[in-house]
Order: C-alpha cells, then structure tokens, then sequence
C-alpha cells in the first residue's frame, strides 16, 4: 500500500494557529514580566493572521484531506471567520477586565487560542476522531481557564461542576460514537450517511447511537434538560471567561451538531428530529420562565442562553436546507449579542462591584446615558424587537418551522418570546425609571471599552437595518 502525502493547504490556519499559539506559549513564560502586555497584543496578531489567511482562501467548494478526516469548505470558513472576529472581541474586553481584578495573566490569552483551534477542528471535523479530538482541545481549555483564578471559591466550584459534568457528557457522546461506528463500520460521515441509506446498517444499535450522540451535543450547547452545568458556571466563572465560554463555542457545537446529524445521520431524520423537538420544547420553556426571577445578570443572560439555543434548534427541527441556515444565522447573531452583553458587563465592572446584578444597572441613564442607551440596544436585539437584527434571527427560524409544518412549536416558540421579553425590558426599566443607589456620575469605563461596547451594540442595530447581507452568506454556505 503505496502512501499517499495529503494536501496541508486546507488546513494551513490550524496549522499556523497551532504553531503560533505553541510558540506564543513558551514566549509567554519568557516576557511575561518585562513586557506585560505582549502575550495579549501578540494574541490579536495571530487571529488576525489566522483570519487573513481564511479570508484569502476562502472556499468555494468542498475539499477534503488527509484521509477523509478534515474538510474545507464554504459552511466551515464562513463559521471560522465569525469565530476569530468574535474572539478579537473577547480578548478586548477580557484585557481591562483581567486587570481590574487584578490577575492578568499571559495563559488566559495563550488557552484562549488553544480554545480557538479546537473549534476550528470541531468545524473542519469529517469524521468522529477528529470531532473528538477538536471537542477536548477545545474544552481542556475553557476547564483550565473556569480554574484560573484559584483564589476564588465560587470559580473554583463552577471549574470541577463543569469539569465533572463535561466528562460524563464527553463519556455519553464517545458512546454514541462507537454505536455509530459499530452499526456502520465507518468513521467518516460521507460514508456514514452511505452505508445508512444502503440500508446495511443494525437499526437497533443506530438508535441507542443517536440517542447517545444527542445527549452529549445537548450537553455542549446547553440545553435543557443537559443545562445544569450553565448558570451555575456563568456565574461562578471569572466573567471575561464566560465571555468566552458562552459566545465563540457556541459556533463549535451548532458545527459539530450539523457535521454529525445533518451530514452523518441524514437518513435517521425521523430518530434525531423527535429528540430536537423535545429539546427544543424544554429549552424554550426553561429559557422563559425561570429566568423571570433571575436578579443576577450572569445567571440572567445564562437562562437566556438556553433559551437562545431552543430557537436556534428551531432551524435544526424544520430539516432542510433552509432551517439549517436559519438556525447558522441564529447562533451567530446571537454570538455577536452575547459578546455585546456580557461585554457591557466587563465594561462596567470595578474593583468591589462586579456589577453582574440587574440592581446595579439601577438609574445608570442618569449617571451613564451613553452606555445606558447600548445596553438597551443589546437587550432589545436579545428580546426580538425590531429593528434589531434579533429580531430577524427570530423570525427566520419560525419562519422555516412553519415552513416545515410545524405550525405550533413556532407558536409556542412566539409564546415563549413574549414572556422572555418581559426580563429584558425588565433591565431596561431598571436603568430608565428606577433611581440610582449612590450619586455618582459615571462608570469609570476606559476610553477602549467604551468605543468597543459601542462598536458592538451599534453593531446590533445596523445588521438589523440591513440583515440582508448576512442572512444571504448563511443561506449561501450550506
């Protein structure tokens, strides 16, 4: 058997993030004390790189290497590209952040990459190998960084919570991927989807396989009933990591669900679709209701978030074409929100006041009109209302459910809509009507963060007065 040399060219931006982020690791260790902030500035220039060289190449057309476990194509660098630039905006904020609490440090930028690079290879994944080993890159090192802050009880208790329960939704999710290969004898999801729709594969052993696979994809995207893990560790974790957690990865999973059911499992419509109904039914309804009587804005944002995932899955729940790329649209507008949110949040944060709580936002039109007017943007692109381009996501996905025939879950998914509007406006009223606790003027936000939060917020409002274009490139990659 004569060996064949693959073609790295695919996958020259992993590559070249991997080396970077490895010597950007040793680098680290060296300068740290001398030059503080050049392990961050020289983060920002690998992604940059890393984006230019995706950009460069952007792909056309599927192609597929090194053995039939890596793929580039359209779909994977489109979700490559919203990645890098929503880490370019986590690693903005996470800076002041880390300072002002007062433990900045080199290896919460240098896992970040490490992070980055294991979503690409979950994106990029063709077979459940390489989906495997992008998923634990990927969330060895958001453990590693929940942990970071070791002087800290409640991140340490959100670390071993998420620690613990990731492992046994890894542990189910490796179990579904042995079923899947032991009733097919394939790997590779092309060949998957072939030896499935030949008919040649154990039926029973498929369905215990999905079942399992499900499991741990509902697991990693937080929805209910595998969500016990999301506020708990929203809240415990150092906010710039939940930043982090709980916006870029979200991309990862909604790439590793459309790799493995949508490419792999095409001919198990039937098994998949009723269990991402039932997901769905319970995410928007716990994502509605008990996040009503959240005063805490991480834990808010993390109920919120479970809901978010319920509409995305609308898109997964219609099966076609067009429900797959409402549901891509839907995950990234909602990245883009929730680095706008928990940006505010990073933002506003002080020494003392981590203002993480909706009470604190108490009165801040008349200290802060300004970023009280963004956070009102951000809330009211989370709630759907337009003009923001929330608004759109939403629509898009009860659009293609309807489309589908399933009339009443978008219904019901309008229903839940209407009552999750009432928590948003709920900090809107809080910084327009209520009164201030103390009389001071201002946030003391740097002049940075505050161009960043506004770049973002604003962000919200433009896409949403021309969701067009963006709608068009999710429509256009699948």
């Amino acid at each position: 058997m004569n060996f064949v040399i693959p073609s790295f060219a695919p996958a020259m931006p992993e590559i070249v993030l991997l080396v970077l982020a490895s010597l950007l690791l040793v680098a680290d260790t060296i300068w740290s004390k001398r030059y503080e902030f050049a392990t961050y500035y020289a983060t920002q220039v690998i992604l940059v790189v890393v984006g230019y060289l995706i950009f460069e190449s952007f792909a056309t057309e599927q192609v597929i290497t090194f053995s039939g476990s890596f793929v580039r194509d359209t779909f994977g660098d489109v979700l490559k590209l919203f990645i890098v630039l929503i880490s370019l905006g986590i690693f903005l904020f996470s800076k002041e952040y880390l300072l002002q609490k007062k433990f900045y440090k080199g290896e919460y930028f240098t896992l970040g990459l490490f992070g980055v690079l294991g979503m690409f290879v979950m994106v990029s994944a063709y077979n459940l190998i390489t989906m495997y080993l992008g998923l634990e890159i990927m969330s060895l090192a958001i453990y590693a960084l929940v942990a970071m802050r070791k002087d800290n009880q409640f991140a340490l208790e959100a670390a071993m919570k998420y620690f613990v329960l990731g492992a046994l939704a890894t542990g189910m999710l490796l179990y579904g991927f042995s079923m899947l290969y032991g009733a097919t004898g394939e790997i590779q999801f092309s060949k998957m989807a072939q030896v499935i729709a030949s008919g040649k594969a154990d039926d029973v052993v498929l369905s215990f396989g999905v079942v399992f696979v499900v499991i741990g994809l509902a697991f990693k995207l937080g929805a209910v009933p595998f969500h016990m893990w999301v506020p708990d560790v929203y809240h415990g974790a150092p906010t710039a990591v939940t930043l982090f957690m709980g916006t870029a990865p979200k991309l990862a999973a909604f790439a590793m669900l459309y790799r493995i059911l949508i490419e792999g499992l095409p001919g198990l419509v039937q098994d998949w679709q009723t269990l991402i109904i039932i997901i769905t039914v319970l995410s928007l309804a716990v994502g509605a209701i008990v996040t009503l009587v959240q005063d805490n804005l991480k834990r808010l944002l993390a109920y919120s978030g479970i809901g978010h995932v319920g509409f995305m899955l609308l898109g997964i729940v219609a099966a076609t074409p067009d429900g797959y790329s409402a549901a891509m649209f839907y995950i990234i507008v909602y990245s883009i929100t929730g680095v706008a949110g928990f940006g505010m949040i990073v933002a506003l944060a002080r020494t003392g006041n981590a203002f993480d709580k909706v009470s604190d936002f108490k009165g801040m039109n008349k200290r802060n009109p300004w970023l009280a007017l963004m956070m009102l943007f951000v809330m009211f692109s989370m709630a759907g209302i337009p003009p923001f381009i929330g608004f759109y996501a939403k629509v898009t996905v009860i659009q293609e459910a309807v489309r589908s025939g399933f009339v009443w879950l978008a219904v019901y998914a309008v229903v839940t809509a209407v009552i999750s509007a009432f928590y948003y406006l709920k900090v809107v009223k809080t910084m327009y009507f209520d009164e201030p606790d103390d009389n001071s003027k201002a946030e003391p936000v740097s002049r940075q963060l505050n161009w960043a939060v506004s770049f973002v917020s604003v962000a919200l409002l433009i896409l949403g007065l021309m969701p067009s274009s963006l709608i068009t490139l999710c429509y256009n990659s699948l």
